[in-house]
């Protein structure tokens, strides 16, 4: 579990995230939500100490993150960034890179490491991709490889930045379907998306974030109702029931 405790950051003078505070439960999908520049890949990164705060505390089961080495939060947290250099690698070599944080001073892989590497492969769809270089992938294959080291990092917690860009609408549903599945398995899966009406359907928790500022979170339901969302994103998200649940969409 997490807990995000006031904690403010930003670049040079000019500070992003404003005073947010809020929790990640193991168990969960939690969705932010929020315009562009609204300062969710911000949040995420200075969790992940890839960015300095400001001020404020970062606790991982009760342990302040700035008591951690960088390998110890790697161990505890994975992510899979929306922008990335597109090296000129093998997949499964991409992948492994992910086991990272579990290599000895030998700096070899293990048998091990080689079977979560493939079994990722496999949970991210991209066991045909394996041998092909990451550089001469298309842009959903490659989302495919970084998903599948992110997982390979095997952490109770992990964090996906857009995580259906540049993927076709099947491989939309089943990244979801992971997502799910990764989240009832115990860990907490932490996602940042733009589609609202996705967010609402694969979330246990949304966390609505505007210039900076966590302005609304709860269910999907509570965050739907709190009234805020049309405000935010200047849209019209409306919504009907069926026999499956709650299907959205946008009201032009």
């Amino acid at each position: 579990m997490i807990e995000i405790k006031d904690v403010r950051a930003g670049y040079h003078d000019f500070e992003v995230v404003h005073g947010v505070s809020t929790r990640f439960d193991l168990g969960q999908v939690i969705v932010l939500i929020g315009p562009n520049g609204s300062g969710k890949t911000t949040l995420l990164k200075t969790i992940l100490g890839l960015h300095e705060k400001n001020s404020g505390q970062i606790l991982i089961d009760g342990v302040d993150t700035d008591t951690m080495s960088p390998k110890e939060r790697a161990k505890k947290m994975a992510y899979m960034a929306q922008n990335r250099n597109t090296p000129s690698i093998v997949s499964r070599r991409m992948v492994l890179h992910g086991r990272f944080p579990y290599m000895t001073f030998s700096r070899r892989y293990t048998k091990e490491d080689y079977q979560i590497a493939d079994q990722a492969m496999e949970w991210a769809d991209a066991e045909d991709i394996a041998d092909c270089y990451v550089s001469e992938l298309s842009g959903g294959q490659q989302q495919k490889v970084y998903l599948a080291m992110a997982l390979a990092q095997t952490t109770p917690v992990i964090f996906m930045d857009e995580p259906a860009n540049f993927l076709d609408v099947k491989h939309q549903i089943n990244v979801m379907k992971l997502a799910r599945s990764l989240a009832d398995s115990g860990k907490a899966v932490i996602l940042v998306l733009h589609d609202l009406r996705m967010a609402m359907k694969v979330a246990d928790k949304i966390i609505v974030m505007h210039d900076g500022k966590l302005v609304c979170e709860g269910q999907p339901e509570e965050v739907f109702s709190c009234g805020l969302i049309d405000t935010v994103f200047e849209t019209k998200l409306r919504r009907f029931q069926t026999d499956s649940g709650w299907q959205y969409y946008y009201d032009e």
